[in-house]
């Protein structure tokens, strides 16, 4: 019986294509039973390292994550603050400025307390430098001397012909024309004396407004025999303590006023000339019996404070 002999030869396997990362391609298949076997090297041991630079290692990480902590911390805390920033803003709350570790706040400064003196509307930059100084010095702030009581009330007649830059650019002569305005001597004027106050051959006002002044100083002498003073007379009418309008613009601010029409009423009934109800406003103006400044004008709260100091010096005079 003939014998069959097997091949022991194995048959060559095919080869298949691989879809590799650079796109398909064919690769050999390798025989699953047959590994070709790799020699190992030899591990070499790991050297080793000194324990002080481990440990400054271990120190500059620990650094690096304080570091990092830190710098996360305070973005943390400066996001909070800007969301509570527009949480107040939506609110309707003033910015205030958070002071680290302290539980006080404090507001932050106002604009308005910066910048160039803020002065009332009339005042311009083109304005007079002596209107300026009269504004900045005099305008509004109270009087109780009579002799200075009496050259205003002369100077708030005159409006009538002329503004306050022109006044005052001849106040000199009027000082001097009317005897530094002494009361007693005014009210003695002659005929002839009235009409020689003359500038560059005019007359310094109308005769109608001269014979009115002359007028004026015979009657106020009455009036400080009747009430100690003329300045006596003129604060009686508001209690003796300034009004304060607190206008915020120049047009809010009156020509006259019922307690102006009241005060020219007297006066007119008392014998004074000239004394209407807008001369009698100007006059409680600029002598400081009302407080027009504006309120956004640096003068408002000086002359407020002036008053309180001379109220406060008359109550000590009448207590000694």
């Amino acid at each position: 019986m003939a014998t069959k002999v097997q091949s022991l030869a194995r048959p060559v396997s095919e080869q298949r294509a691989i879809l590799g990362p650079t796109g398909n391609r064919v690769r050999a298949s390798e025989d699953p039973k047959r590994k070709t076997e790799v020699p190992k090297r030899p591990k070499k041991p790991a050297p080793k390292i000194p324990e002080p630079v481990i440990r400054n290692n271990a120190s500059v990480d620990s650094s690096c994550s304080s570091e990092s902590s830190t710098s996360s911390a305070a973005s943390a805390k400066r996001m909070e603050n800007s969301r509570r920033s527009v949480t107040a803003k939506r609110n309707g709350v003033k910015n205030m400025k958070v002071v680290p570790h302290a539980s006080a706040e404090i507001p932050e400064a106002s604009p308005m307390n910066s910048g160039p003196i803020k002065r009332c509307d009339w005042i311009t930059p083109t304005s007079d430098p002596l209107y300026i100084s009269f504004h900045d010095e005099e305008w509004g702030v109270p009087v109780y001397d009579d002799r200075k009581l009496f050259e205003l009330l002369v100077f708030s007649q005159a409006l009538a012909e002329l503004s306050w830059p022109a006044i005052l650019s001849r106040r000199d002569i009027f000082r001097h024309l009317f005897d530094n305005f002494d009361i007693s001597s005014v009210s003695q004027f002659t005929e002839k004396k009235l009409l020689s106050l003359k500038v560059n051959g005019s007359l310094l006002l109308s005769e109608a407004k001269l014979r009115a002044i002359v007028e004026n100083a015979k009657q106020m002498l009455k009036v400080q025999q009747e009430f100690g003073s003329f300045s006596n007379y003129c604060w009686n009418f508001v209690n003796h303590a300034p009004v304060r309008n607190g206008f915020r613009y120049a047009r809010q601010a009156p020509v006259k006023t019922p307690k102006a029409e009241l005060i020219s009423k007297d006066l007119m009934q008392k014998g004074f000339r000239c004394v209407g109800p807008t001369v009698v406003y100007s006059f409680m103006q600029v002598s400081g019996i009302v407080n027009d400044h504006l309120l956004t004008c640096f003068r408002y709260q000086q002359c407020n404070a002036d008053a309180k100091k001379d109220l406060k010096t008359k109550i000590e005079e009448m207590k000694n």
